[in-house]
């Protein structure tokens, strides 16, 4: 297939994935809903096979190689949700595939790759290094590069998404939100909705830290490692520039706190890539009437990035205070904080002394506390009280 595809080649995509793509729940939350002062509905497709849409393209692609195509492989450059995709996609098909990803890619998603049967080779710090190397690999071995998003036959594999959107969205206006980096989930869809649901509205998100679309330079890493693509390709910028409504912006520190969320009150682990929908939704920059659907794109998150990210969150809502306090050095005193801070219900979760090296007195000492709290209002009274005590506290985190 070749130029922009169509919705019949959306929808022929859809037959070659029955049976191999799962169709992703939809269902409504509640507690989003309320923070967002808006209905509030999710699309799973961090359930999806390989823990992210990508299946739909990737595989779409590879069921249309032919014999001389498949006898000489495929190679193609990702992140990590792509590369798995593909790696999965070739195995199924009894292809070689090699995954060209960048150094700095989580490593949940490369061993995911290579557990899949590719080979991974590590090149470059992003994308576009990771890409190079991958053609030259496809010139060298007369491989087929399958692309992440500037491919006509894995814009249409990913539309298959928006085809399910369009049957499981309830009628009227409406808006859909989706993460940006390439572009190639959120062409297909854009061409699935323009077909079948026009009324709704499509808004596309990007990381702040990487948002070309938005017209703003990379400014370095991000959470949202998924879609922190520097140039989109050519094919998904004009179907975009056609059918997207709006592109919106959300920073790590938003990204991290929607992480959270979906944890704790929705039960779904979401990458920050896949998490970026959401946090533009409970940020209100993406307007229209009626329902809002965020679509949580993938789940591949690393053990030691969650924990960092749940963390990070926590201590962004006021979940976790960290305060130093200066106190005299005797017997009793820091027994006396805890006290406080205990009537207050809050929880000691760390403590640390500071006798040296600091602005502290002979007879001071600095007691550095790590409370887990109800909310921000919660690390607000626990500092006034402290404050109202005699002690001197300086909030660090």
């Amino acid at each position: 297939m070749s130029g922009r595809p169509t919705i019949e080649d959306v929808q022929a995509a859809r037959e070659r994935l029955s049976g191999i793509a799962r169709v992703t729940p939809v269902f409504t939350s509640e507690t989003l809903s309320r923070l967002a002062g808006r209905p509030v509905v999710l699309k799973a497709e961090n359930l999806q096979r390989t823990g992210a849409f990508k299946i739909r393209g990737a595989y779409n692609t590879i069921a249309q190689l032919s014999e001389e195509e498949r006898a000489a492989g495929v190679v193609s450059a990702s992140a990590g949700n792509h590369g798995q995709a593909v790696a999965w996609a070739a195995r199924e098909a009894g292809i070689p595939a090699t995954i060209v990803v960048p150094e700095a890619a989580p490593m949940a998603k490369v061993e995911a790759a290579r557990g899949y049967g590719a080979r991974v080779e590590l090149a470059g710090e992003g994308f576009d290094e990771a890409a190079a190397v991958a053609e030259g690999l496809v010139a060298e071995r007369g491989a087929t590069f399958v692309h992440p998003f500037e491919d006509a036959r894995v814009i249409a594999g990913q539309g298959t998404l928006g085809l399910e959107l369009a049957e499981q969205l309830p009628a009227g206006p409406g808006t859909v939100v989706i993460p940006v980096g390439g572009g190639g989930l959120a062409s297909g869809v854009a061409i699935a909705l323009d077909a079948l649901r026009p009324e709704l509205r499509l808004v596309g998100v990007q990381a702040a830290a990487c948002a070309p679309l938005a017209g703003r330079a990379p400014e370095g890493a991000t959470i949202a490692d998924g879609i922190a693509v520097k140039h989109p390709g050519a094919l998904t910028a004009s179907i975009l520039d056609e059918l997207l409504d709006d592109i919106v912006v959300v920073d790590d520190e938003e990204i991290s706190e929607a992480i959270v969320l979906l944890l704790e009150r929705s039960k779904l682990v979401a990458e920050g890539a896949g998490a970026a929908p959401v946090a533009a939704v409970l940020a209100g920059r993406v307007g229209g009437d009626g329902p809002a659907c965020a679509v949580v794109a993938g789940g591949n998150v690393d053990a030691t990035t969650l924990n960092s990210v749940v963390r990070y969150g926590l201590t962004v809502s006021g979940r976790h205070l960290v305060v130093a306090l200066l106190i005299p050095d005797r017997p009793g005193e820091l027994a006396h904080i805890v006290s406080l801070i205990a009537a207050q219900r809050a929880n000691v979760l760390a403590i640390q002394h500071h006798r040296e090296g600091r602005n502290i007195g002979v007879l001071e000492t600095e007691a550095e506390l790590t409370l887990e709290t109800r909310d921000e209002e919660h690390s607000q009274l626990l500092i006034r009280e402290l404050a109202d005590a005699g002690f001197t506290v300086r909030r660090l985190r």
